[in-house]
């Protein structure tokens, strides 16, 4: 069954308009904005579609942003916006990608049937699986030493690692080093693809630093934490994520990249359609329960998105493997919690303003596009005019 793209083809005609405005045409380029449909398409995926209006949205400031967002230079392939459970807009344009371990990029037309990598938005989806398995009374506290799960590797057990617990690898507060800055063999996320055995690459780093100090992007700790999480369930950790988090949202197109020796990725392999990782955001913004089903414990979903470390990234905080900030609305700064991956993957939910803004894109290790989309959540937020 064949449904309807809205906005696929709105990159062409929104850049015309764009470049008319900057030739001074202004009133002819927010008419034509302004006639841009914010409606998603109505697709068999369990969510229902309100008008903006409905949503509290300045519903003609809505349209004109996400016009220019997917109009603009910027690689970016697609924004959906759901409020109080409803989807509210969705955008989608042809772009320039290029999925993990692919040589060269591609064009892609993304519309709503795409799945798209969400790189780092795994790690976030690892901390709900932590919730669960815990729930289920398969893992216990937060403060077990990691290298309890780990007799095989008793030879790596030092005073210095028998401190790192669980809760450190979550926060990205090990002290264990760990560089992930840049390209290369010195980056070494790139090192974990292909090692033989990631878990005694990751534990048998030298400690640097006190757990729980320093805040420390660690992406082999997320590789640890899903393999004990299948140690924990007695099962492959990616088919507890179908059964225990995926399915009972509805959500049933999921990939995992493997890496070089065929291991699924839980740090930066996940591939979603973005309208099914806002299902994850209203889920968190429903404090872990979908559709009457507590799916995460409520408890689990508070101390997850508690500000540990400060990251040295703007005013961003680090939760368990969630990111933190502010936002402003109205005057006033409002808090938000994000998933986060490389490329300007985004689930941003603002508990405040009950909404989930989701951003993929194609700009994989882009500083600059980071900010951008940054400042597209602000221009987002800024379109709701009412709780």
């Amino acid at each position: 069954m064949s449904h309807p793209r809205r906005f696929t083809h709105f990159g062409p005609r929104v850049g015309v308009t764009l470049m008319r405005a900057a030739l001074g045409f202004s009133l002819l380029s927010v008419s034509l904005l302004a006639q841009v449909p914010a409606r998603p398409a109505a697709l068999d995926d369990g969510w229902t579609v309100v008008e903006p209006q409905a949503a509290g949205f300045d519903a003609a400031k809505l349209s004109e942003v996400l016009a220019k967002m997917l109009g603009g230079e910027a690689n970016l392939h697609a924004v959906v916006v759901e409020r109080h459970g409803k989807l509210v807009a969705e955008g989608y344009r042809k772009g320039s990608d290029k999925p993990q371990f692919k040589l060269f990029r591609r064009t892609v037309a993304f519309g709503p049937a795409e799945r798209h990598d969400t790189r780092s938005v795994g790690k976030s989806v690892v901390a709900l699986l932590v919730g669960i398995a815990q729930a289920q009374g398969k893992l216990g506290s937060l403060a077990t030493p990691v290298v309890d799960f780990y007799p095989e590797h008793a030879d790596l057990a030092t005073p210095a690692l028998r401190k790192v617990t669980l809760e450190h690898l979550l926060m990205m507060g090990s002290g264990l080093e760990w560089r992930e800055s840049g390209a290369g063999f010195p980056n070494d996320e790139d090192r974990l693809a292909w090692k033989d055995s990631p878990i005694r690459f990751v534990l048998g780093r030298p400690p640097v630093a006190e757990p729980a100090s320093t805040f420390n992007y660690n992406s082999g700790g997320t590789v640890v934490l899903a393999d004990i999480l299948g140690r924990a369930t007695k099962m492959p950790w990616v088919d507890f994520a179908r059964t225990a988090l995926f399915e009972p949202l509805g959500i049933f197109d999921v990939e995992w990249v493997t890496d070089l020796r065929s291991r699924p990725m839980a740090n930066s392999g996940l591939r979603l359609r973005p309208r099914d990782m806002a299902k994850l955001g209203r889920l968190v913004l429903n404090h872990g329960n979908w559709n009457g089903r507590q799916v995460v414990p409520s408890a689990w979903i508070e101390e997850m998105l508690r500000p540990r470390l400060a990251t040295g990234f703007d005013d961003t905080h680090y939760g368990l493997q969630w990111w933190t900030g502010t936002v402003n609305w109205q005057g006033r700064p409002l808090p938000w919690r994000a998933a986060w991956g490389n490329g300007s993957q985004r689930i941003f939910v603002v508990p405040d303003l009950d909404i989930t803004i989701v951003f993929t894109a194609g700009a994989y290790g882009d500083l600059k596009t980071i900010r951008q989309v940054q400042g597209y959540f602000q221009t987002l937020v800024d379109a709701v005019v009412a709780k």
